[in-house]
């Protein structure tokens, strides 16, 4: 079954928005693993605005199941704080200074020789290594030559397609929307690559995006589930999300 990493960047937004320490990032933490997560996914930038570094530390300290960090490692500081933690995994993110939220994947082929090297030095540690990319083949040919273990399909796009199809679209619709990523993850398959998926993904587009790629290994789902664990409860929202992945 697919995997779900809860990534609580959320929690700590609106703790960091008004000091103190509600809601309180570690028991959030504590709490998507008791209700049935199988992963807490934390993306500390550099300036610190959501997740902070000792935030890493304090949730490590908890973990029962598998703690992912993600961030863009052409941040020494960051590098140091994954090597210091030692995560389950580490996904790597091309974002930018001071970037809102990851908006695209690496160029695999022109970042092929600092991919080797940094994702070599995390493996080095024994932290298993994702990489972000785009869904497109050649990208994730390029993946398999830098030594990753996983890639994580960034979803921005399948989200964003698949809300313009009304309700009565008609399956060769939604097969068009989800093909890029289909074709990506069965050359990653074939490639020996593990695949995890993320970023948009919700409660309206996870299930067909599942029982259509049902080899993934994980999704990180973090700004959906906490918008709906706002109406429907934390505990209920990762459950619902979990059955979507059934």
């Amino acid at each position: 079954m697919i995997k779900l990493s809860v990534n609580i960047n959320k929690f700590a937004t609106i703790r960091n928005s008004r000091g103190g320490n509600n809601p309180d990032v570690v028991k959030a933490a504590i709490d998507a693993q008791r209700f049935g997560a199988d992963g807490v996914t934390v993306h500390p930038r550099p300036d610190e605005r959501h997740i902070t570094y000792q935030d890493v530390f304090d949730i490590k300290e908890i973990i029962t199941t598998e703690f992912n960090i993600e961030g863009n490692p052409t941040e020494q500081k960051f590098v140091d704080l994954v090597l210091a933690a030692k995560p389950h995994q580490v996904t790597l993110v091309p974002d930018a200074l001071g970037q809102l939220t990851s908006d695209h994947g690496w160029d695999t082929i022109k970042h092929k020789d600092y991919l080797i090297d940094i994702i070599s030095v995390f493996k080095k540690a024994g932290i298993r290594v994702s990489i972000f990319v785009d869904p497109i083949l050649e990208m994730v040919e390029g993946a398999a030559l830098t030594g990753t273990d996983r890639i994580e399909l960034y979803t921005e796009s399948y989200a964003t397609n698949f809300s313009l199809l009304e309700n009565n679209s008609n399956q060769e619709d939604k097969q068009a929307v989800i093909a890029p990523y289909l074709a990506a993850a069965n050359i990653a398959r074939e490639l020996g690559l593990g695949i995890n998926a993320g970023h948009d993904l919700d409660l309206h587009n996870l299930q067909y995006f599942a029982q259509n790629i049902p080899w993934i290994d994980e999704v990180s789902i973090g700004h959906a589930l906490v918008c709906d664990a706002l109406y429907l409860g934390y505990e209920n929202a990762v459950q619902m999300y979990k059955r979507q992945l059934l």
